[in-house]
């Protein structure tokens, strides 16, 4: 017999009230930005966590919408190892689409839920200090690394997570876009899961949320792994049981966990409500990862 409505707000109470009070970061990004009805979702439940007691920051991605405009615009997408290259007029696209189109479609869509959202860049309170990521690749061991030029790709250096912390104390909710600014005032576009890590860390977060598309960790019989400790993921990387994508993904939860946040959860942001299943069910949707 199917639960009814009444039956899973009695479940959900205990973790309602273990999670008052509690900062959540959320990255936001894959399909979930895509779907209208998604969307629509996604910002009800951010708006639910706000309004239940619970302290959310997002940090969202934003890659399709980048593309779409690159096209638009005649400029071509290049990627060396899964990093998208970042010239000049690559950067100014990035940070129009993320800072602008897709961060303020976001707040919108909060806003319209009865949320309270603020969207912010790594610009904003110097909130993500940043510098130029070099990548070394080395192929062959009996010669000196290959250093690969990714363009304006940065990696962080420094949160300083006072204005997000300045603006969920007086009930806003922050949506951050993942663009970094150098010591000389250089914009850096940064991967949004690192960001996520990064901010979760600064803030003493108590979960970090990774939507994907897919639907968590999946075994080597291609289960999903509902809960997995650190040692055990790592065992799993190196047995090559995890990768592509998911591996920078994994290694950025696994940093997080180490830096002091409790809990990391990998669930699949194209299911309905995977945010409010994850936190406030006994079985969840996802993978959650602990120390």
């Amino acid at each position: 017999m199917e639960p009814n409505a009444a039956e899973i707000l009695i479940e959900a109470l205990p973790y309602i009230q273990k999670f008052s009070g509690m900062t959540v970061v959320v990255k936001y990004g894959g399909h979930a930005m895509v779907d209208d009805k998604l969307k629509q979702n996604f910002a009800r439940d951010i708006t639910l966590l706000k309004c239940i007691g619970l302290n959310p920051v997002v940090v969202h991605g934003g890659g399709p919408q980048i593309n779409l405009v690159l096209d638009r615009m005649g400029i071509e997408t290049k990627f060396i190892r899964g990093m998208r290259f970042t010239d000049e007029p690559t950067m100014d696209v990035v940070e129009m689409v993320l800072g602008g189109k897709v961060n303020k479609a976001i707040v919108a869509q909060i806003n319209r839920q009865g949320g309270r959202a603020v969207g912010l860049c790594g610009k904003d309170g110097g909130l993500i200090l940043a510098k130029k990521l070099k990548v070394f690749l080395q192929d062959d061991m009996n010669k000196p690394p290959e250093i690969i030029d990714p363009g304006l790709v940065g990696e962080v250096i420094k949160i300083n997570p006072e204005i997000i912390n300045t603006l969920a104390e007086n009930g806003f909710i922050p949506i951050i876009a993942p663009v970094g600014v150098g010591e000389n005032g250089e914009t850096f576009n940064i991967n949004a899961d690192l960001v996520a890590g990064k901010i979760a860390q600064s803030l003493s977060a108590e979960r970090l949320i990774l939507l994907t598309d897919v639907d968590g960790i999946i075994d080597s019989e291609e289960r999903l792994i509902s809960s997995i400790d650190y040692k055990t993921v790592q065992k799993m990387l190196c047995k090559k049981i995890i990768s592509g994508g998911m591996i920078p993904k994994i290694e950025y939860a696994l940093e997080a966990l180490e830096k002091g946040v409790e809990k990391v959860q990998i669930i699949n942001g194209t299911k309905n409500h995977a945010l409010i299943l994850e936190l406030f069910t006994d079985e969840g949707v996802g993978t959650e990862v602990t120390l």
